[in-house]
């Protein structure tokens, strides 16, 4: 699989500007932002084809069939949309609240080709990069200096500052578009399906380090890392088990459980805090599970990750989980506060697995029309985004749990409060 990069004049200086807030100015605050009448037109609510959380969970895009919107989230309201008469986008990647957006066409009338990647400046209102592929792109992820382009066979790594190919990477079937970058500066981890059915493949860039997770005996149907890249959530495509992985030397540190039945996962999400983890599935419930894992302080990460403390490659790839990383630890015999576990848990290994599962440790139900996204939000708050148009923001018990308290619900499409 080949693919093209062009760049317009100034491609050098993509990360001059992302340091900006513009989402949260108005447009006419926006050097270079100019409204065409005849581009810019008031028509019926478009058709949702994309959400997408930034990385910090602090907005969303929306890409529609007609252009896109970025809505803020707490508090929530829409800061900016661009609506289009040519065409929708079936991506919208943003990078944090910068300027810099990736766009690949989408809908049944796309801006672009959908095998077309766009790296749009709004705060220079143009196009600063293009990648263009000979089959569909089927997501974009983005860190300030890499932008990680997935096809369904492939995934593709490029500089950001001059949108130079770092790597290749190549993948079984994926199209899902699984894939997901950490975003801490001091570390660079990536993680995409495997080459085998159940395998994860991480990336420790800056290490130089591959590590293959067997992470299920089904294919992989949905991943999360934590913000250091330390940490690896996956589900299968059976949806019953989370797992949570040790990505340095694949140590499965810990196992909860969704439910009993099949389901398909929408979404998993880890929180900053790395204290809890989310996932949304056509079930239309969203569980919230309580970490199991220690997670050292930044200083002892900065001396783990120092190049004179690392073991070499080989070792750390081998090694095995009474050797690894001193900052992740196997799950702590449960206590007041925990998830819920089954009380028949003393006769493990007798009685069927689910018997002595760890369960959710809040829960919200919804109804059961919709794929849903979950993200986490302050002061121990959940917020999911529908591909119905709705945007709902819950709180969670955090000593005891339970059904969680819907705080707000807004139908971000027409923007009414509820």
């Amino acid at each position: 699989m080949s693919s093209e990069v062009s760049t317009s004049q100034g491609t050098q200086n993509v990360r001059g500007n992302p340091s900006r807030n513009v989402w949260d100015q108005p447009p006419s605050a926006r050097p270079g932002f100019q409204l065409d009448s005849a581009h810019f037109v008031s028509e019926p609510e478009p058709e949702l084809l994309s959400v997408a959380w930034n990385q910090d969970f602090g907005c969303f895009a929306a890409g529609t069939s007609d252009g896109f919107r970025i809505y803020n989230s707490d508090p929530f309201k829409e800061t900016f949309r661009r609506d289009l008469k040519s065409g929708g986008f079936g991506i919208v990647e943003m990078l944090f609240r910068t300027n810099i957006l990736a766009l690949v066409g989408g809908g049944s009338d796309p801006q672009y080709p959908p095998n077309k990647v766009l790296i749009w400046d709004d705060h220079q209102s143009r196009c600063i990069g293009e990648f263009s592929f000979r089959s569909p792109v089927r997501a974009v992820r983005l860190r300030k200096d890499t932008i990680v382009i997935v096809l369904e066979h492939k995934v593709y790594v490029h500089n950001f500052s001059d949108l130079k190919l770092l790597h290749q990477i190549e993948t079984m079937s994926n199209p899902r578009g699984l894939c997901c970058l950490s975003q801490n500066v001091n570390t660079s981890v990536l993680a995409c399906p495997g080459l085998q059915v159940g395998h994860v493949r991480v990336e420790h860039f800056g290490l130089k380090v591959t590590k293959f997770i067997a992470a299920h005996d089904s294919n992989v149907a949905c991943m999360a890392l934590t913000m250091d890249g330390l940490l690896l959530a996956t589900a299968s495509m059976k949806g019953t088990l989370i797992r949570i992985f040790n990505t340095l030397d694949g140590t499965r540190l810990q196992e909860v459980r969704r439910g009993l039945d099949r389901a398909e996962i929408h979404s998993i999400t880890l929180s900053p805090n790395v204290q809890w983890l989310a996932c949304s599935s056509d079930k239309g419930t969203v569980h919230v599970f309580r970490l199991r894992v220690r997670v050292a302080s930044k200083e002892d990460l900065a001396d783990q990750h120092s190049p004179s403390s690392l073991p070499g490659p080989g070792t750390i790839a081998h090694q095995t989980s009474t050797s690894s990383v001193d900052s992740l630890l196997p799950p702590t015999p449960s206590t007041d506060g925990d998830n819920s576990s089954s009380s028949l848990s003393f006769m493990r290994g007798v009685l069927p697995k689910y018997f002595s599962s760890e369960w959710s440790f809040a829960q919200l139900y919804l109804p059961e029309v919709t794929r849903y996204i979950t993200a986490f939000g302050s002061h121990n708050s959940i917020m999911i985004v529908g591909m119905d148009g709705s945007f709902c923001k819950c709180s969670f018990d955090p000593e005891n749990g339970g059904v969680m308290t819907k705080e707000e619900e807004v139908c971000f499409l027409k923007s009414d409060k509820k």
